[in-house]
């Protein structure tokens, strides 16, 4: 069964983590769905740099759907209308209470996940500027971290995106199928980007 994947969107959003997952997503051959989380419903915005990104819809049109994984790209100002959003809180807390698989890269971990006290003892990474949100026993400087316990992958920004995202692949399907990504891509060959974090 194919994996469906949201990806949202908002003004601010930072384009190289939110495209990079987007591209990564579909060129594994996941349904992606891309959401607008813009509080005046709109479809069309500005990211972090002034790239135009488009949305397929509204986020509160797939509310109600399941998804594989929510993986939220980062973006300072993205990030603070993901925060403000109490439908995009609403979905990641349904979708952590599923077991399912939630990504943050870059500022969402800090400003989404640990303001809304969301994982409050998941082993997570973000951006090193907004590092001194989480707490130290939390905290881990690698560029992907995956809390297999809370199954939570975080990373840490624009040049971690596609680490991040071939990582999400590998948590879904295995490395094998990640490798028929990333080999293309001409990426990493290595495949073992993260550190697992797992509480004993």
């Amino acid at each position: 069964m194919t994996k469906r994947i949201l990806v949202p969107i908002a003004p601010g959003t930072e384009e190289m983590e939110a495209i990079t997952i987007i591209d990564t997503m579909i060129r594994a051959g996941f349904q992606v769905t891309t959401a607008s989380a813009a509080f005046d419903g709109s479809l069309t915005m500005k990211g972090s740099r002034g790239i135009t990104l488009t949305a397929d819809c509204k986020l509160v049109d797939v509310a109600d759907d399941e998804f594989d994984v929510i993986a939220l790209p980062g973006g300072i100002g993205g990030a603070e209308v993901f925060r403000d959003s109490v439908v995009l809180v609403e979905m990641v807390r349904q979708h952590k209470y599923e077991g399912k698989l939630l990504g943050a890269i870059c500022a969402a971990p800090a400003l989404v996940l640990i303001h809304h006290d969301l994982y409050p003892d998941a082993l997570m990474t973000c951006h090193p500027s907004f590092q001194s949100h989480i707490a130290d026993a939390c905290w881990r400087p690698k560029r992907v971290t995956l809390d297999v316990n809370h199954n939570l992958m975080t990373s840490q920004g624009p040049g971690t995106a596609l680490e991040f995202s071939i990582e999400l692949i590998i948590a879904l399907c295995g490395k094998e199928k990640a490798w028929q990504v990333a080999e293309p891509m001409v990426t990493n060959p290595t495949l073992h980007y993260h550190e697992m974090g797992k509480r004993t």
